[in-house]
């Protein structure tokens, strides 16, 4: 029968999680890209066929792209954005041409993936990732004074975010603002108070509708070379899938990705079905969208979320929160036997453990929380099979 291809993401030869540490733990497989070449700019095969090379070398094998990333111009449809895109079709090739065929992105303006708190304290002492919107109005209207942010927010919800604000100490407020302002997933540098209000400026006039199409555009530039090349892409949802900062965020309902599998209709056009993202807001349907779009799945990020109220979420453990995690297990193992194929998987994000706490890491990815959630994950699959297979 098909299983998963259990992976897990490494930023690099400079991450402190070692690749020996990725195949100690029981993964097959790697998630990683180029974070050393610059947004826009082409992935060489050169530089591709290196890092695979090195991963190779320890065992395992480059399974995904995570991510190629989409440069602003294309995502505003402004400046060099007709040169960026080639750029883009030319990466696929070069990594098709190496045999790696899963390219991962997302098409969210300025900011990857934002929470409030990096610090939650399970009942275990652990610790995990959340987003509280009232922090985060706080530091939206008070601590980056963004203008005109204040208008976004009823004068209730702005009126609690300053009490909260002035409950807080100095230490408190600061490590709100840092939270917010991480940078992407392996960069080094996080964004300034200044550089963050200067990308928002860029992006003042470009509403949801203006980046859906632009989104569009791009697919059916990309879609026809990623399908020529026998590379599927896999679009991660919006997370939080909700507009922050005043950014409009497209890909964060079923109506969104309905929109966008409807104007590419080619199956390179795919998602990265990602439990966390979309599951941030009880509206999206997170076994309905297997069912509708079970043939676009072509990565998965499997990790669970505990909803305490509208736009206020904290990552839970992978097997218990607010998403149907066995449900949804059972709904993917059933989706890989049908169409008969072995999805890549990743265990995404994972608790802080006292072990790690001293170990240099991008916030959710520390060795021992993601490892827990693999084991875990890995034991809920083998355990759905065997039913399968008894049945």
């Amino acid at each position: 029968m098909y299983k998963m291809q259990q992976t897990m993401r490494w930023f690099g030869p400079q991450d402190s999680t070692t690749l020996a540490d990725i195949r100690q733990g029981g993964a097959q497989g790697v998630v990683t890209a180029l974070h050393q070449i610059p947004t826009g700019e082409v992935w060489t095969v050169e530089a591709i066929l290196e890092r695979k090379e090195h991963i190779e070398q320890a065992g395992l094998q480059w399974s995904v792209v995570e991510s190629l990333p989409v440069h602003p111009d294309i995502q505003k449809r402004t400046g060099n954005y007709q040169a960026y895109i080639d750029n883009y079709k030319q990466s696929i090739k070069n990594l098709a041409q190496v045999g790696i065929k899963i390219v991962t992105y997302n098409f969210m303006p300025v900011l990857d993936w934002v929470r409030t708190d990096h610090h939650y304290q399970n009942q275990d002492g652990s610790l995990a990732l959340g987003y509280h919107r009232l922090y985060f109005i706080y530091f939206d209207v008070f601590l980056l004074k963004r203008p005109g942010a204040e208008k976004q927010y009823s004068p209730q919800e702005v009126l609690q975010a300053k009490k909260l604000g002035a409950s807080l100490s100095e230490q408190e407020r600061k490590q709100v603002l840092d939270n917010v302002l991480l940078g992407l997933p392996g960069s080094s540098e996080n964004f300034t108070a200044e550089n963050l209000l200067a990308l928002l400026h860029g992006f003042k006039d470009i509403t949801a509708e203006d980046l859906k199409s632009n989104l569009i555009e791009f697919l059916k530039q990309v879609v026809p070379v990623a399908q020529a090349t026998g590379v599927v892409l896999a679009i991660h949802p919006d997370d939080p899938p909700f507009s922050v900062l005043g950014l409009p965020r497209v890909v964060s309902t079923e109506k969104d990705l309905e929109d966008i599998f409807s104007a590419v209709p080619s199956k390179s056009n795919g998602l990265c079905y990602c439990t966390g993202s979309l599951g941030a807001i009880a509206e999206n349907d997170l076994i309905g969208i297997i069912d509708r779009f079970g043939d676009r799945i072509h990565f998965l990020h499997l990790r669970n979320v505990q909803r305490d109220g509208v736009h206020i979420f904290r990552e839970s453990a992978h097997l218990q929160g607010s998403n149907p995690i066995n449900a949804i297990m059972e709904k993917l193992v059933l989706l890989m036997q049908k169409r008969q194929v072995s999805i890549a998987m990743r265990p995404d994000h994972g608790f802080l453990h006292d072990r790690d706490k001293h170990i240099a890491h991008y916030p959710g990815y520390s060795l021992l929380g993601r490892l827990k959630g693999l084991a875990e994950l890995r034991g809920l699959e083998q355990g759905i099979l065997y039913h399968l297979n008894r049945s």
